[in-house]
């Protein structure tokens, strides 16, 4: 009988830890708090195009969950190593309904002696800050 029981002790034992490990973590902000203190969006991926000599489209998916018509994420600036401004985007409207977004900003110049870009979002309370990527910067012709 103590077999069984521990038996079946253990079986709930590995249920519950497997329930536990398959509940979803809890996501934080750049601010480390809820969504609703979140101060700035979190720039979550970059996708940086050359289309032509020291010109380059970049894809942005942006996150901001606590976007709404009264206060959004209105936009990015692209930044070289130095942390010159190479280019900003401006964002006119919330994407509330719309969480992560992606949009693209076209003809980007960025000089051939810049080897990355940091992308970097903004608040339209906040101003810059956030979550941040950097990527390469592919100076060859991409292949179609």
């Amino acid at each position: 009988m103590r077999a069984h029981l521990a038996g079946i002790a253990a079986a709930t034992a590995l249920v519950v830890a497997g329930c536990t490990g398959s509940t979803p973590a809890q996501t934080t902000s750049s601010a480390g708090g809820s969504e609703t203190a979140q101060r700035h969006p979190d720039i979550l991926e970059v996708d940086l195009t050359r289309t032509a000599p020291e010109t380059f489209s970049v894809a942005v998916t942006v996150s901001s969950p606590y976007d709404s018509p009264s206060r959004y994420a209105d936009g990015w600036r692209v930044l070289d190593e130095d942390g010159v401004v190479l280019g900003e985007h401006t964002l006119t409207h919330d994407h509330a309904g719309e969480q992560p977004f992606t949009r693209t900003q076209s003809g980007l110049t960025i000089p051939d002696d810049v080897a990355e870009v940091t992308v970097e979002g903004r608040d339209q309370e906040y101003g810059y800050g956030g979550g941040t990527v950097t990527v390469p910067v592919p100076h060859e012709a991409t292949s179609p």
